[in-house]
């Protein structure tokens, strides 16, 4: 079944991709043998995947969670669905302001 995963590079930055083979998938990156971008960041480790019935969806999944922002990411790592229209919402506002500027606590994060 095809997959769309989420990898944290060696220096804590997020790799979201996608492909057919989950672990053969993260053991290429591992092995130099991924992008690019996680070539200069091993190692990498898998922090989360979601599985479809097709890659052309997995696909799509790819793009749309590689126009989020960290945090939103984060939330979905860790599960907080609850969270993630809250930072659509923000993400939409597209100010680029802090989140106290934003009109969020730091009690919030």
């Amino acid at each position: 079944m095809p997959y769309m995963y989420i990898l944290e590079c060696s220096d804590g930055t997020y790799y979201v991709g996608s492909t057919w083979h989950l672990l053969e998938r993260v053991a290429q990156h591992n092995d130099g043998l991924g992008s690019a971008y996680t070539r200069s960041r091993l190692p990498v480790r898998l922090l989360y995947s979601e599985e479809y019935p097709s890659i052309a969806e997995a696909f799509g999944r790819e793009k749309q969670v590689q126009g989020w922002s960290r945090r939103k990411r984060r939330a979905l790592i860790e599960g907080r669905h609850a969270d993630l229209p809250g930072i659509v919402e923000l993400q939409k506002r597209g100010s680029g302001a802090s989140d106290e500027e934003a009109g969020i606590r730091l009690a919030d994060r």
